[in-house]
């Protein structure tokens, strides 16, 4: 049985760390090539900026959220 529930953990955290990557890559990238081709983002200075750091944020802690998971493993 800790075959199968180590295989559910691994594939949930799996799952974790695509959402985290894909929240930094959507916070954190994406306004730097949409400002880098002229796109218009939201409005500049700092809710940009402020914006930005919380989706990277976000996804930094759902990668956490991952790895405390991977904790979870039985031998």
């Amino acid at each position: 049985m800790s075959l199968i529930q180590n295989e559910r953990i691994k594939l949930t955290a799996t799952l974790l760390n695509n959402v985290a990557a894909a929240m930094f890559i959507t916070g954190g990238v994406g306004p730097i090539v949409a400002l880098s081709y002229g796109v218009p983002g939201p409005t500049g200075g700092w809710s940009a900026l402020g914006i930005t750091a919380i989706w990277i944020l976000s996804g930094s802690a759902i990668a956490y959220m991952a790895r405390l998971l991977l904790k979870r493993l039985k031998p």
